[in-house]
Protein backbone atom coordinates (compact mmCIF):
# COMPACT_ATOMS: atom_id res chain seq x y z
CA UNK A 1 0.00 0.00 0.00
CA UNK A 2 2.58 2.26 0.88
CA UNK A 3 4.83 1.64 -2.24
CA UNK A 4 1.17 2.04 -4.20
CA UNK A 5 0.47 5.60 -3.27
CA UNK A 6 3.54 6.64 -2.36
CA UNK A 7 3.28 9.23 -5.12
CA UNK A 8 0.33 11.35 -3.87
CA UNK A 9 1.08 11.26 -0.25
CA UNK A 10 4.79 10.40 2.00
CA UNK A 11 5.97 7.90 3.48
CA UNK A 12 5.55 8.86 6.96
CA UNK A 13 1.36 9.73 6.24
CA UNK A 14 1.35 6.35 5.21
CA UNK A 15 3.22 4.53 7.66
CA UNK A 16 1.21 6.58 10.01
CA UNK A 17 -2.10 5.74 8.09
CA UNK A 18 -0.99 1.86 8.33
CA UNK A 19 0.40 1.98 11.78
CA UNK A 20 3.31 0.89 11.32
CA UNK A 21 6.85 2.32 11.80
CA UNK A 22 8.52 4.37 8.65
CA UNK A 23 11.94 1.55 9.82
CA UNK A 24 10.09 -1.09 9.24
CA UNK A 25 8.50 0.14 6.01
CA UNK A 26 12.09 -0.06 4.55
CA UNK A 27 13.40 -3.07 6.29
CA UNK A 28 10.82 -4.75 4.22
CA UNK A 29 11.43 -3.31 1.15
CA UNK A 30 15.28 -4.33 1.15
CA UNK A 31 13.90 -7.75 1.95
CA UNK A 32 11.68 -8.04 -1.09
CA UNK A 33 14.93 -6.88 -3.39
CA UNK A 34 17.07 -9.36 -1.86
CA UNK A 35 14.65 -11.66 -2.76
CA UNK A 36 13.93 -9.73 -5.91
CA UNK A 37 17.76 -10.11 -6.65
CA UNK A 38 17.43 -13.64 -5.96
CA UNK A 39 14.92 -14.62 -8.15
CA UNK A 40 16.76 -13.01 -10.98
CA UNK A 41 20.07 -14.59 -10.14
CA UNK A 42 18.69 -17.83 -10.39
CA UNK A 43 17.58 -16.90 -13.78
CA UNK A 44 20.68 -15.80 -14.94
CA UNK A 45 22.40 -18.99 -13.51
CA UNK A 46 19.45 -21.08 -15.82
CA UNK A 47 20.41 -19.56 -18.79
CA UNK A 48 23.95 -19.24 -18.26
CA UNK A 49 23.29 -22.95 -18.08
CA UNK A 50 21.29 -23.68 -20.62
CA UNK A 51 23.74 -22.47 -22.74
CA UNK A 52 26.70 -24.35 -21.61
CA UNK A 53 28.51 -21.69 -20.27
CA UNK A 54 29.33 -19.91 -23.10
CA UNK A 55 27.04 -16.65 -22.81
CA UNK A 56 28.13 -13.60 -21.48
CA UNK A 57 26.26 -11.28 -19.75
CA UNK A 58 25.41 -9.36 -22.72
CA UNK A 59 23.83 -12.49 -24.31
CA UNK A 60 21.98 -12.90 -21.62
CA UNK A 61 20.38 -9.43 -20.38
CA UNK A 62 18.99 -9.79 -24.54
CA UNK A 63 17.87 -12.83 -23.28
CA UNK A 64 15.97 -11.47 -20.04
CA UNK A 65 14.35 -8.27 -21.65
CA UNK A 66 13.47 -9.78 -24.98
CA UNK A 67 12.68 -13.52 -24.25
CA UNK A 68 11.40 -13.33 -20.61
CA UNK A 69 9.98 -9.44 -21.24
CA UNK A 70 12.02 -8.33 -17.51
CA UNK A 71 12.81 -5.07 -17.13
CA UNK A 72 16.17 -5.39 -16.09
CA UNK A 73 19.35 -2.50 -16.07
CA UNK A 74 22.36 -4.16 -18.02
CA UNK A 75 24.73 -3.10 -15.48
CA UNK A 76 22.53 -5.07 -12.54
CA UNK A 77 23.14 -8.46 -14.86
CA UNK A 78 26.86 -7.54 -15.04
CA UNK A 79 26.80 -7.36 -11.07
CA UNK A 80 24.97 -10.32 -10.26
CA UNK A 81 26.72 -12.29 -13.43
CA UNK A 82 30.15 -11.32 -11.77
CA UNK A 83 29.00 -12.09 -8.50
CA UNK A 84 28.01 -15.20 -9.26
CA UNK A 85 31.14 -16.29 -10.36
CA UNK A 86 29.87 -16.96 -14.36
CA UNK A 87 32.85 -16.68 -16.72
CA UNK A 88 32.02 -17.51 -20.34
CA UNK A 89 33.79 -19.96 -21.54
CA UNK A 90 35.50 -18.32 -24.61
CA UNK A 91 39.09 -19.44 -25.56
CA UNK A 92 41.31 -17.31 -27.40
CA UNK A 93 40.26 -17.24 -30.98
CA UNK A 94 42.74 -19.18 -33.54
CA UNK A 95 43.63 -17.84 -36.64
CA UNK A 96 43.95 -19.80 -40.17
CA UNK A 97 46.72 -19.54 -42.44
CA UNK A 98 45.22 -17.57 -45.41
CA UNK A 99 47.36 -19.36 -47.68
CA UNK A 100 45.70 -22.98 -47.08
CA UNK A 101 43.27 -22.71 -49.57
CA UNK A 102 45.59 -21.98 -52.57
CA UNK A 103 45.90 -24.45 -55.31
CA UNK A 104 46.02 -22.74 -58.47
CA UNK A 105 45.80 -19.71 -60.53
CA UNK A 106 42.45 -18.21 -60.50
CA UNK A 107 40.01 -19.31 -63.31
CA UNK A 108 37.68 -16.17 -63.00
CA UNK A 109 37.81 -13.27 -61.07
CA UNK A 110 34.79 -10.76 -60.62
CA UNK A 111 34.64 -7.48 -59.09
CA UNK A 112 33.92 -6.48 -55.79
CA UNK A 113 30.08 -5.47 -55.78
CA UNK A 114 29.31 -5.46 -52.04
CA UNK A 115 32.25 -2.67 -51.75
CA UNK A 116 31.94 -3.36 -47.62
CA UNK A 117 28.14 -2.60 -47.87
CA UNK A 118 26.40 -5.10 -45.45
CA UNK A 119 23.32 -3.78 -45.28
CA UNK A 120 20.66 -5.32 -46.73
CA UNK A 121 16.96 -4.61 -46.81
CA UNK A 122 15.28 -7.40 -47.91
CA UNK A 123 16.05 -11.37 -48.14
CA UNK A 124 17.99 -12.52 -50.74
CA UNK A 125 19.66 -9.36 -51.33
CA UNK A 126 23.49 -9.69 -50.30
CA UNK A 127 24.87 -13.59 -49.30
CA UNK A 128 27.98 -13.73 -48.53
CA UNK A 129 30.23 -17.09 -48.06
CA UNK A 130 33.39 -18.46 -46.73
CA UNK A 131 34.91 -22.06 -46.06
CA UNK A 132 36.96 -22.40 -42.53
CA UNK A 133 38.65 -25.56 -40.66
CA UNK A 134 39.04 -27.64 -37.60
CA UNK A 135 41.47 -29.68 -36.81
CA UNK A 136 41.31 -32.99 -34.34
CA UNK A 137 43.32 -36.01 -34.17
CA UNK A 138 45.83 -34.67 -36.90
CA UNK A 139 42.42 -34.41 -39.22
CA UNK A 140 40.96 -31.78 -40.43
CA UNK A 141 37.15 -31.15 -41.19
CA UNK A 142 35.80 -27.57 -43.02
CA UNK A 143 32.83 -26.04 -42.73
CA UNK A 144 31.20 -23.98 -45.88
CA UNK A 145 28.48 -21.44 -45.03
CA UNK A 146 26.31 -18.86 -46.75
CA UNK A 147 25.14 -15.81 -44.61
CA UNK A 148 22.01 -14.03 -45.54
CA UNK A 149 23.09 -10.30 -44.84
CA UNK A 150 19.23 -8.96 -44.07
CA UNK A 151 18.80 -10.80 -41.03
CA UNK A 152 22.47 -12.48 -40.54
CA UNK A 153 20.63 -15.59 -40.79
CA UNK A 154 22.98 -19.34 -41.98
CA UNK A 155 20.55 -20.57 -44.80
CA UNK A 156 23.21 -23.23 -46.49
CA UNK A 157 25.98 -25.10 -44.70
CA UNK A 158 28.49 -28.34 -45.40
CA UNK A 159 31.24 -29.88 -43.72
CA UNK A 160 33.65 -32.03 -44.90
CA UNK A 161 37.09 -33.59 -45.06
CA UNK A 162 37.80 -31.92 -48.45
CA UNK A 163 37.17 -28.21 -49.28
CA UNK A 164 36.79 -28.47 -53.22
CA UNK A 165 34.42 -27.15 -55.90
CA UNK A 166 31.97 -29.37 -55.25
CA UNK A 167 32.20 -29.10 -51.22
CA UNK A 168 31.61 -25.33 -51.79
CA UNK A 169 28.58 -25.48 -54.69
CA UNK A 170 26.64 -28.25 -52.48
CA UNK A 171 26.68 -25.33 -49.92
CA UNK A 172 25.31 -22.49 -52.76
CA UNK A 173 22.87 -25.67 -53.79
CA UNK A 174 21.38 -26.21 -49.83
CA UNK A 175 20.95 -22.54 -49.34
CA UNK A 176 19.10 -22.04 -53.20
CA UNK A 177 16.82 -24.36 -52.32
CA UNK A 178 15.81 -23.26 -49.30
CA UNK A 179 15.30 -20.07 -50.59
CA UNK A 180 14.10 -20.75 -54.04
CA UNK A 181 13.73 -17.31 -55.50
CA UNK A 182 17.61 -16.44 -55.75
CA UNK A 183 17.97 -14.40 -59.19
CA UNK A 184 19.36 -11.52 -58.52
CA UNK A 185 21.36 -12.20 -55.66
CA UNK A 186 24.80 -10.75 -54.68
CA UNK A 187 27.27 -13.76 -53.71
CA UNK A 188 30.13 -12.33 -52.29
CA UNK A 189 33.44 -14.69 -51.64
CA UNK A 190 36.90 -14.69 -51.07
CA UNK A 191 39.13 -15.25 -53.98
CA UNK A 192 39.88 -19.40 -53.50
CA UNK A 193 40.30 -21.62 -56.17
CA UNK A 194 36.61 -22.81 -55.42
CA UNK A 195 34.93 -19.55 -56.09
CA UNK A 196 36.74 -18.53 -58.83
CA UNK A 197 36.08 -22.08 -60.72
CA UNK A 198 34.17 -21.76 -64.27
CA UNK A 199 32.13 -24.40 -63.26
CA UNK A 200 30.57 -22.51 -60.01
CA UNK A 201 30.78 -19.54 -62.11
CA UNK A 202 28.21 -21.05 -64.27
CA UNK A 203 26.33 -22.45 -61.91
CA UNK A 204 25.74 -19.27 -60.51
CA UNK A 205 25.24 -17.52 -63.77
CA UNK A 206 22.20 -20.02 -64.42
CA UNK A 207 20.50 -19.17 -61.44
CA UNK A 208 20.79 -15.69 -62.00
CA UNK A 209 22.99 -15.05 -58.75
CA UNK A 210 25.67 -12.15 -59.71
CA UNK A 211 29.01 -12.73 -57.95
CA UNK A 212 30.94 -10.71 -56.17
CA UNK A 213 34.86 -11.24 -54.59
CA UNK A 214 37.21 -9.67 -52.17
CA UNK A 215 40.11 -7.79 -53.28
CA UNK A 216 43.30 -9.98 -52.34
CA UNK A 217 44.37 -10.18 -49.01
CA UNK A 218 41.60 -8.21 -47.49
CA UNK A 219 39.88 -10.23 -44.93
CA UNK A 220 37.59 -7.23 -44.15
CA UNK A 221 35.52 -7.24 -47.43
CA UNK A 222 34.19 -10.40 -45.93
CA UNK A 223 33.93 -9.19 -42.98
CA UNK A 224 30.96 -10.72 -41.52
CA UNK A 225 30.91 -14.16 -42.28
CA UNK A 226 34.44 -14.07 -40.81
CA UNK A 227 32.72 -12.79 -37.38
CA UNK A 228 30.22 -15.64 -37.82
CA UNK A 229 32.93 -18.20 -37.89
CA UNK A 230 35.22 -16.54 -35.16
CA UNK A 231 31.66 -16.29 -32.60
CA UNK A 232 31.25 -20.28 -34.47
CA UNK A 233 34.64 -21.59 -33.01
CA UNK A 234 34.76 -19.55 -29.69
CA UNK A 235 31.40 -20.15 -28.23
CA UNK A 236 30.77 -23.31 -30.31
CA UNK A 237 33.65 -25.49 -30.37
CA UNK A 238 36.86 -24.62 -28.78
CA UNK A 239 35.50 -24.95 -25.04
CA UNK A 240 34.33 -27.92 -25.23
CA UNK A 241 36.78 -30.76 -25.11
CA UNK A 242 35.59 -32.77 -28.57
CA UNK A 243 36.98 -36.35 -28.74
CA UNK A 244 35.73 -37.61 -32.01
CA UNK A 245 34.84 -36.27 -35.50
CA UNK A 246 31.31 -37.09 -34.59
CA UNK A 247 30.96 -34.98 -31.53
CA UNK A 248 32.44 -32.00 -33.44
CA UNK A 249 29.96 -32.75 -36.73
CA UNK A 250 27.24 -32.81 -33.68
CA UNK A 251 28.64 -29.60 -32.38
CA UNK A 252 28.60 -27.78 -35.95
CA UNK A 253 25.20 -28.51 -36.36
CA UNK A 254 23.79 -28.28 -32.76
CA UNK A 255 25.83 -24.40 -32.64
CA UNK A 256 24.55 -23.39 -35.93
CA UNK A 257 20.98 -24.04 -35.28
CA UNK A 258 21.35 -22.08 -31.76
CA UNK A 259 22.63 -19.26 -33.58
CA UNK A 260 19.90 -19.06 -35.92
CA UNK A 261 17.00 -19.41 -34.04
CA UNK A 262 18.38 -18.57 -29.93
CA UNK A 263 21.69 -16.10 -30.32
CA UNK A 264 19.80 -12.48 -30.42
CA UNK A 265 21.35 -9.63 -32.28
CA UNK A 266 21.85 -5.84 -31.53
CA UNK A 267 21.67 -5.39 -35.37
CA UNK A 268 18.39 -7.30 -34.72
CA UNK A 269 16.29 -5.51 -32.25
CA UNK A 270 17.52 -8.31 -30.12
CA UNK A 271 16.49 -10.82 -31.80
CA UNK A 272 17.36 -14.28 -33.56
CA UNK A 273 17.81 -14.58 -36.99
CA UNK A 274 14.97 -16.41 -37.58
CA UNK A 275 12.85 -14.38 -35.12
CA UNK A 276 13.48 -11.66 -37.18
CA UNK A 277 12.86 -13.01 -40.27
CA UNK A 278 9.73 -14.27 -39.11
CA UNK A 279 8.75 -10.87 -37.67
CA UNK A 280 8.95 -9.46 -40.81
CA UNK A 281 7.96 -11.50 -43.66
CA UNK A 282 5.51 -9.70 -45.87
Amino acid sequence: MVHHFRDKYTIKELCDFLEVSVSGYYKYLKSMQINKDAKLSQRILDIYNQHEGIWGYRQIHMELTEGDQLSVNHKKVFRIYHELGLKAKIRKKRFRNRNQYKQKEPERIVPNLLERNFTAIKLNQKWVTDITEFNIFKQTLYVSAVMDLYNNEIIGYQFGRTADRLFVMKTIEMAIKKEKDVSGVILHSDRGSQYTSRALQDTLESYGIRPSMSRPGNPYDNACIESFFSHFKTEGIYPYDVQTEEELEQRIIDYIYRYNNERRQKKLNKMSPVDYRVKNAS
